[in-house]
């Protein structure tokens, strides 16, 4: 049985600290399942966009603006959380999202990896650990001489990025699971001192206020993506050796400026910390502690703060927690569905031998969602309490938040929603691409809709300053 999303939604929401008074201001529309599978997703994907829907509307109110109710229907929830499945670029496909390569293999001891080699440099080196040809035959053919856990340790030592399957209990059994059980689905701690700064008057909710988006892929840019629908200022930073995926890129891109810098140079790191120095947010979901090595972590971006000015929020995802001996570790979607026990869970509820993947990214949907609920939350106790503000959230964690919701009876029935059957959550837009067609935003509010002013632009089609 799932648990209702309306207890979910309170359970999340007191969990942050907001006030209780705004949660009948918003209506969750629906039932599971949304989607076929045995996990709550339809739920997961409600709670995380109406609770980050609803933030916004508090911090609208807080600046004046009138108080408005919050909709969000499972179903259009479900399929923002698929997003890049529905994208459509220039009248045709999208780019590929996945290499070759990537996917599920079995081992010669009868378990399995998943490999994630979208980046030329991990597809090069899990075939330079393999000895094999760079085929996905040779690699399935290399990968019956290992053990999964095995290559599993081998790939992570060489710094790749490779799972092995694990059932729940396994996964429960590891020290990793065992620090994460410990850390808060959504954590916020104040690291620095700073005067209260109350939000002046505007005409959205996050307008005129600046966020520095330094992630790739999906879960760190929809959570700048969700800033952006609620008028945010998100000016997005990659740099020209950082392989991207493309459709990720166009997705996630609407409604941000898009500019590079390259933070080996020390001119480009000077660049950033003026950049920092001036914005609100710095929202970053690089492997743990990389951009801290260049002198962007959460304390010293707090540090170096102006006088007077008021406190930055700086927020990270990543994939396996903070804390624990995997806090370090590289990972993505796939490959914590797989390592802590949901693939198995899925096939099990499905009836099949064979691993199966849930039917979304949806860790890191919801894991991005819930970054930028994060972010409001912090935003609103910056603008009340004063003070810096560190926001952290991982992909294991949001799944742990995911089980947590319940198992779907009879979840497979639910059919697996094409184009053609999501046309009313359909826009078309122009961008730096040609004509997009993509997913809007689910989230409705009735005071200050949530839309993206902007369009999706090639990386580096801006200048790295403020607007």
């Amino acid at each position: 049985m799932t648990i209702p999303a309306r207890d979910a939604l309170e359970t999340l929401w007191s969990g942050l600290s907001l006030p209780a008074d705004a949660l009948p201001n918003l209506l969750i529309e629906g039932e599971e399942p949304v989607l076929p599978s045995s996990f709550a997703i339809g739920t997961a994907a409600a709670v995380s966009i109406g609770a980050a829907g609803l933030a916004a509307a508090e911090i609208f109110a807080r600046r004046g603006g009138a108080r408005q109710a919050v909709a969000i229907s499972m179903r259009d929830a479900a399929i923002e959380f698929r997003s890049e499945r529905y994208l459509r670029v220039g009248g045709g496909e999208a780019p590929e999202l996945w290499d070759p390569i990537a996917g599920l293999y079995p081992c010669g001891d009868g378990g399995f990896v998943r490999l994630h080699t979208n980046f030329a440099h991990h597809r090069a080196g899990v075939v330079r650990i393999l000895g094999c040809e760079d085929t996905k035959e040779a690699v399935a053919e290399a990968l019956l001489r290992w053990k999964a856990l095995d290559f599993e340790t081998a790939a992570s030592e060489a710094g790749m990025v490779v799972a092995a399957l694990r059932s729940k209990a396994e996964w429960d059994a590891t020290p990793q699971a065992r620090a994460l059980a410990a850390e808060p689905l959504i954590a916020i701690d104040r690291i620095g001192d700073a005067p209260p700064t109350p939000l002046p008057p505007g005409r959205r909710p996050l307008e005129g206020l600046r966020v520095l988006e330094l992630a790739r892929i999906i879960a760190g840019p929809v959570a700048g993506r969700v800033l952006a629908a609620h008028g945010a200022e998100v000016l997005q930073i990659s740099a020209p050796h950082l392989p991207q995926i493309d459709t990720t890129v166009i997705d996630n891109g609407r409604g941000k400026r898009t500019a590079r810098l390259d933070l080996r140079h020390e001119a480009d790191r000077a660049q950033l910390k003026a950049l920092a120095a001036s914005g609100d947010v710095f929202l970053q979901s690089y492997r743990p502690g990389a951009l801290a090595a260049r002198g962007f972590g959460a304390e010293e971006l707090a540090a170096e703060r102006p006088p007077a000015a008021p406190g930055i929020v700086h927020a990270s995802l990543s994939a396996y927690g903070f804390s624990g001996p995997w806090a370090m570790k590289r990972g993505f979607d796939s490959l914590t569905q797989t390592t802590t026990g949901i693939n198995r869970d899925e096939a099990d509820a499905a009836g099949q031998a064979t691993p199966r993947a849930l039917p979304a990214q949806a860790l890191d949907h919801a894991g991005g969602t819930l970054l930028a609920l994060g972010i409001m939350a912090a935003l609103l106790r910056r603008a009340e309490e004063g003070g810096s503000w560190r926001v952290r959230v991982s992909l294991a964690r949001t799944g742990l938040w995911l089980r947590s919701l319940g198992r779907v009876e009879n979840g497979f029935s639910a059919p697996d929603p094409k184009l053609e059957d999501v046309q009313d959550r359909i826009e078309q837009s122009e961008s730096g691409y040609g004509k997009l067609t993509a997913v809007r935003h689910a989230a409705r509010l009735a005071e200050t809709p949530a839309y993206w002013d902007g369009p999706a632009m090639p990386l580096g089609s801006h200048a790295p300053q403020w607007q």
